[in-house]
C-alpha cells in the first residue's frame, strides 16, 4: 500500500511538472484551441488595445498564437509576466 501511495505520489509531481511548464498557456488560452483571442489576452493583459492585438496578430488572422506572443514580448509590446504567472 505504501509503495502504491509513493508511485501516485511520484506520478503527481511528474504530471505537475510538466503542468508548471505550460501553465500560463493555459490560463490565457481559456478554450484551449492553441491560439490567443483578443478576449483570452485581455485578461492576462488589462492594458490591451485593438491596436497592440492587430500589431500582436502579425498573420492577421484574427489571433495570436505563441510564436506571435513571443515575438510581441520580445519587441516591447506586452510583458512577459503574465506568461509566467
Amino acid at each position: 500500500m505504501n509503495k502504491m501511495i509513493a508511485m501516485f505520489a511520484a506520478a503527481l509531481t511528474v504530471a505537475g511538472a510538466a503542468t508548471a511548464s505550460e501553465e500560463g498557456v493555459v490560463q490565457i488560452d481559456s478554450d484551449a484551441d492553441g491560439v490567443f483571442s483578443i478576449e483570452e489576452l485581455t485578461v492576462a493583459y488589462p492594458e490591451l488595445s485593438a491596436e497592440t492585438f492587430a500589431a500582436l496578430d502579425a498573420n492577421a488572422d484574427g489571433s495570436v498564437d505563441e510564436a506571435e506572443l513571443a515575438a510581441g514580448q520580445e519587441a516591447g509590446l506586452l510583458p512577459d509576466a503574465a506568461m509566467k504567472e
